[in-house]
């Protein structure tokens, strides 16, 4: 299974960049108050799991280190906006796996640079 059809484009069309600024608007009352941008990026596709990845990229100005992004992954599993169930559920149909055997999980915030957080994104045909 090639990640091909996993390509920027397609995560971008499932995952827009307003989106964040719809996220840090429902959170704080302002998009301007927002550290990062969040965008979704694939890092491997197996036949079975699919490893992708949303990135928070620091704003210019901003501090991203100071913003305590660790406890992200439950926020981004709730939250409406980001809708992380309905991005799954584009991807499993994207890559052909019926939603109902699919699972997936957000795991914990890695630093990838103190401007580049991540929090990985599994997804698993069952």
């Amino acid at each position: 299974m090639s990640s091909h059809k996993l390509d920027q484009a397609f995560l971008k069309e499932i995952f827009p960049p307003e989106r964040t600024d719809a996220f840090f608007d429902a959170l704080f009352g302002g998009a301007e108050e927002g550290a990062y941008d969040i965008s979704l990026v694939v890092r491997d596709v197996q036949s079975q799991k699919a490893h992708l990845a949303f990135e928070l990229q620091q704003r210019p100005g901003k501090c991203l280190v100071c913003n305590l992004t660790y406890g992200l992954p439950d926020v981004f599993q709730r939250h409406p906006v980001l809708d992380v169930a309905g991005v799954v559920r584009a991807i499993s149909e994207r890559l052909g796996w019926p939603f109902d055997v699919v699972s997936w999980k957000l795991l914990p915030t890695e630093t990838i640079t103190n401007e580049l957080h991540a929090i990985p994104l599994v997804v698993e045909r069952g």
